[in-house]
């Protein structure tokens, strides 16, 4: 390797190198020497494996991994691993689901099981007309589609819709512009390599049906037809904090609730801390967090105004009923999920077998997690928590510190 500048991230090469000695070149660069416990951190993992993962890899970076209890989905008793930093979210998705047994537990539902992929045409003549003529051959389209996974359609997926969408010139800004979407049902799988082939496969095919030109082609993280709902109801007596009786609490959570409809501001917090639940189990079994939270936000602003995720409203009686629609585009096979040892024993620990059912206990999860949040804020406050947290974080740095 050539002389690498001190202060520089130009490393030539760096790909090829060996872990032992990219360690040392970022020391050189850097000047920076990597102490024991920084090494130490980097060991403990499958450095054969991770090279696997991503290029340049030095090392594996550990989260805590936690283990969520109590919590019933569909009538069964799960634990869930949640790979997580922020202090309190374990035990707070723990808490709430202890409450959500006394009534059964949350109860799931899969509303939509299908992924999205996009081919973009531009450059029409006619745009209504090239919309008709892909209307007109949907069941061709999806069976040239599925010629290029047998496979899938083997196992019962496949492609199984075909849809188009215009776009003025006025919203575009460059013409009008017609979008073909691909509804694919991708099994056990997240299915972006499935979508994305069938997208690239059948671009040429409708490009020469329009006599347009087509653009981009693949699939969409905004899963709105991948859809799974979680429903709990809790006792009001179990929501009681200190002096504040359970009905009052449930009338002020179904309150902060309704805040997070109206107002965008809060509905990103609100939202945030229902992904405090999702996220972690989503990290903890190998799946894409960052597609599952692309795909939640936008399904937030779905009428064109940023919005809740969940509902909680009071019935008759007195209890708080809570839900959480969520586009979720996890899977169980393929990529990390299975070649990652503790992704594959965290399914395992859950008793997942299908994909679906790990759709069902993420948006279990984050329902839970939901509700620990707006507990909180609806009575003592999100701080008293979360300070007592951060003061036992100030005290285990203090004793960690270096001593100068």
């Amino acid at each position: 390797m050539s002389t690498i500048e001190p202060g520089s991230s130009r490393i030539p090469g760096f790909y090829k190198l060996t872990r032992q000695r990219r360690l040392e070149v970022l020391e050189a660069v850097a000047d920076q020497t990597l102490d024991d416990d920084i090494r130490g951190a980097l060991e403990g993992v499958d450095h054969e494996l991770l090279d696997r993962f991503v290029e340049n890899a030095i090392g594996g970076f550990s989260l805590p991994l936690g283990i969520a209890v109590n919590v019933v989905v569909d009538g069964r008793d799960v634990l869930v691993p949640m790979a997580v930093e922020e202090s309190s979210v374990v035990a707070a998705a723990s808490n709430m689901a202890r409450l959500a047994r006394n009534t059964g537990g949350f109860v799931t539902e899969v509303l939509e099981d299908r992924m999205i992929g996009q081919i973009q045409i531009l450059d029409l003549d006619d745009v209504v007309e090239a919309a008709a003529k892909i209307q007109a051959r949907t069941k061709e389209i999806a069976g040239l589609a599925n010629a290029r996974d047998s496979r899938l359609v083997e196992l019962g997926g496949g492609c199984e819709g075909v849809e188009t969408r215009i776009f003025s010139a006025e919203e575009t800004g460059a013409g009008p512009v017609l979008v073909v979407h691909l509804l694919v049902n991708t099994l056990d799988a997240m299915g972006a390599n499935s979508v994305n082939t069938m997208c690239e496969a059948l671009a040429p095919w409708l490009q020469h049906l329009t006599g347009g030109r087509v653009g981009l082609r693949i699939l969409s993280n905004l899963a709105d037809r991948r859809r799974y709902a979680a429903r709990c109801r809790i006792r009001h007596q179990d929501l009681a904090v200190g002096d504040l009786p359970g009905d009052e609490v449930c009338r002020r959570i179904a309150e902060a609730a309704s805040f997070a409809h109206y107002d965008r501001y809060r509905a990103a917090t609100h939202n945030k801390g229902i992904m405090n639940g999702v996220d972690p189990v989503v990290i903890a079994t190998g799946n894409d967090w960052r597609a599952v939270e692309a795909g939640a936000h936008a399904f937030a602003a779905r009428d064109g105004q940023y919005r809740s995720l969940s509902t909680w409203t009071v019935d008759e009686a007195g209890d708080l009923n809570g839900e959480l629609v969520l586009p979720l585009q996890l899977g169980i096979v393929g990529g990390v999920t299975r070649l990652h040892p503790l992704a594959r024993w965290s399914l395992e620990l859950m008793g997942v077998t299908r994909g679906e059912q790990l759709a069902r206990i993420v948006a279990a999860v984050g329902l839970a997690q939901n509700l620990a949040a707006l507990r909180a804020l609806a009575t003592e406050g999100i701080q008293k928590g979360h300070m007592r947290l951060h003061k036992q974080n100030q005290e285990l740095a203090q004793r960690l510190e270096p001593t100068k």
